[in-house]
């Protein structure tokens, strides 16, 4: 998928079944539990919806390029020059366990902006896979995405 160096990666090994750890990416009812806060649907093949976080009022289109169920999930997210896309892998370990790989591709603009980019996005996965991990595992919601750029600090 990646064709350049500019890339950001995320990955993590999750203590549940392969099915359950694809379902949590593709079922908003689960997603919304450890990254946004609303979805228009599910995810499935030639499918777009839009994704919302309501705390930062920010809401992004995410097209569905290919879903391979229980081991590849690609998407286009983003509108007009902007869009990337992203790439999640999925491998069983074994009957218990999944690595989760995501990597995300098409940042543009001046060397700055794309490293900035690449920088919020790596970080960003992370924040995702551990409040995945919190959630599947544990059944805690940590709230790492909604408390990352606190309101009173104007971070974002």
């Amino acid at each position: 998928m990646t064709d350049t160096n500019n890339f950001a990666h995320a990955a993590m090994m999750i203590r549940k079944p392969v099915e359950q750890v694809f379902m949590a990416f593709t079922n908003p009812e689960i997603t919304t539990k450890f990254w946004f806060t609303k979805s228009s649907g599910i995810l499935e093949k030639g499918r777009t919806v839009d994704w919302t976080w309501e705390m930062y009022d920010h809401s992004i289109p995410v097209h569905v390029l290919k879903l391979v169920t229980n081991e590849l999930l690609i998407i286009e997210w983003g509108e007009g020059d902007k869009k990337q896309l992203v790439e999640w892998e999925f491998k069983a370990l074994d009957d218990y366990r999944t690595f989760v790989s995501i990597t995300n591709t098409g940042f543009k603009g001046s060397p700055d902006e794309i490293l900035s980019g690449i920088r919020d996005s790596t970080g960003g996965f992370s924040w995702v896979l551990a409040g995945l991990k919190a959630y599947l595992e544990h059944g805690i919601e940590l709230n790492l995405v909604a408390d990352r750029y606190p309101k009173e600090l104007g971070n974002h």
